[in-house]
């Protein structure tokens, strides 16, 4: 099972939306994966056991993983677009 992780400033209500959204997502599409939505200051810590970083904060580093923009996650914009990006990621 891969993880993935979702994070904003404060973990709680903005990352644990798209979280929820994400892991609603994978579950119709039979694709088992931990979701956790954590706050940017454990970011680094929690992306050791990570193999999908998605981001609610402008991305201005290469943290060695994929790294997906989950703001189409919260708006309902090309979040069908992003979740297929997610999936493939997330089968290989």
């Amino acid at each position: 099972m891969k993880t993935v992780i979702v994070a904003c400033g404060s973990g709680v209500a903005t990352s644990q939306t798209v979280a929820s959204k994400v892991e609603q997502l994978c579950k119709e599409r039979k694709i088992p994966v931990k979701v956790m939505a954590v706050d940017i200051k454990s970011l680094e810590q929690n992306l050791r056991i990570a193999d999908v970083y998605i981001s609610i904060t402008p991305i201005n580093k290469d943290y060695g993983i994929p790294t997906i923009n989950g703001i189409p996650f919260l708006t309902g914009v090309g979040a069908e677009e992003t979740m297929d990006e997610l999936e493939e990621i997330l089968r290989k």
